[in-house]
């Protein structure tokens, strides 16, 4: 995908990707601020946050609020399977799904006992 064809946030994600690949970023490294990235990439803070989303979704960051974001201690591993970060993600949402099933039928079965 070239750089046009991307959103904003993807290409700040995929950057930070690429510097932790090259080893660039290293596990517990700060990243910049959300404003300095911001004003790096001449984008709105939205857009920064977006991607430092899809990064911490995708287990490359973890973040502290009022600390930054860091990077992961696998973060490598992280970049380095991406089947096993899709298969991370349906696994999220089959629980996700599971539980809203759970309480929807829960609720039905109360309603009706009460009717």
């Amino acid at each position: 995908m070239t750089d046009e064809a991307m959103q904003p946030f993807e290409r700040i994600a995929r950057d930070v990707r690429e510097q932790v690949r090259l080893r660039q970023l290293k596990p517990g490294d700060k990243l910049e601020s959300t404003r300095e990235l911001a004003n790096k990439y001449a984008v709105a803070p939205g857009t920064v946050q977006r991607a430092f989303a899809e990064l911490r979704r995708d287990g490359v960051i973890y973040s502290h609020t009022g600390r930054g974001s860091f990077i992961r201690e696998n973060a490598l591993d992280a970049l380095a399977d991406p089947t096993a970060q899709t298969i991370r993600r349906l696994e999220e949402q089959i629980a996700d799904l599971t539980a809203r099933l759970e309480r929807v039928e829960q609720n039905q079965s109360s309603g009706s006992a009460q009717s």
